[in-house]
């Protein structure tokens, strides 16, 4: 006859035992392990470049005496700043970008949105196709999209001048001819995530406004939007910075048009003063004064977004 032993009582430990400790310890050491490849990562590639690019725009290049033995590295303190600041090309490029995302930024999330929420409601049928067919252009490089809208802007073999009746690549329709190329490309990518924030609204809210008499556009201008806002405003923000950004689009289409100058962006002007021109400081502080931009804008749009969310 076998006797059955008592069972044990847990043993409780104390916050500040040394099993606890320890423990605590090895997560706090498996967590930091974990982390070293990002932190590498972003030192390598964010910190040590925007440290760099600081470093080089407080320098030029300039010759001394006769200027046999070559360029010498001066150290200018704020004139490389000043020198940008006080450049029309430079403002001309600011105001640009300034005018393109006033066209891009309004008609592509715009565009966004109604696809999301036609792909949300029961109105679209296949709506796998759909997505993917409107996703699509996202997954063409930049540059092959660019080149593609550049043939059919042409006005000797293009088709949309004849269509239209306006050359696209004049002075006057150049601008909402880039904003177009760059609409195309990014209005399937945030169809997405908009679709994505819409699938999560709780249908128990939509029922419950149908059961109240609300039709469609009601539902989705009342119920969903609001209630993915802060996805829209996130989504705001990255476009504002891309804008800021632009340069692919314009470059390619500087091959085909002579209204787009080296410099018709301050992404251009960046590119034309370090590798045209060869003044690394002063493109160097070009960079950094627009990602200063960027990040001002970026805070006020957030700011608002945080504002209109309480």
């Amino acid at each position: 006859m076998s006797v059955l032993a008592p069972e044990r009582a847990p043993v409780q430990e104390t916050p500040g035992s040394p099993e606890v400790i320890g423990r605590a310890r090895k997560k706090d050491f498996a967590g930091l392990v974990l982390a070293v490849p990002f932190l590498v990562l972003l030192v390598s590639t964010v910190l040590v470049p925007v440290l760099y690019a600081l470093y080089l725009s407080l320098f030029t290049e300039r010759l001394q005496g006769l200027g046999f033995s070559g360029p010498e590295h001066v150290f200018v303190w704020l004139g490389n700043y000043v020198s940008v600041l006080a450049d029309n090309a430079f403002h001309a490029g600011l105001g640009n970008v300034a005018l393109f995302a006033l066209v891009h930024i309004p008609s592509m999330l715009i565009g966004s949105l109604v696809l999301a929420l036609l792909l949300d409601s029961a109105v679209v049928r296949l709506r796998q196709m759909w997505s993917l067919a409107v996703f699509v252009p996202y997954a063409v490089p930049v540059v092959i999209g660019g080149l593609i809208w550049a043939y059919l802007y042409s006005p000797t073999i293009g088709p949309i001048k004849n269509l239209l009746g306006v050359d696209p690549l004049s002075d006057a329709a150049v601008l909402p001819s880039i904003a177009n190329i760059a609409t195309w490309q990014w209005v399937g990518y945030n169809m997405i995530i908009f679709y994505t924030a819409l699938q999560a609204v709780p249908k128990e809210i939509v029922e419950a406004a149908r059961a109240d008499g609300a039709g469609g556009f009601r539902t989705a201008w009342s119920i969903k939007i609001p209630m993915i806002r802060p996805t829209v405003f996130v989504a705001v923000v990255f476009t504002v910075i891309g804008s800021l950004q632009l340069f692919t689009e314009p470059m390619v289409l500087r091959g085909f048009t002579g209204t787009v100058t080296s410099t018709w962006t301050p992404s251009m002007y960046v590119y034309e003063a370090a590798f045209v021109a060869g003044d690394n400081g002063r493109a160097a502080a070009a960079s950094v004064l627009l990602a200063v931009i960027c990040a001002l804008l970026s805070a006020v749009v957030m700011r608002f977004s945080t504002r209109r969310s309480r």
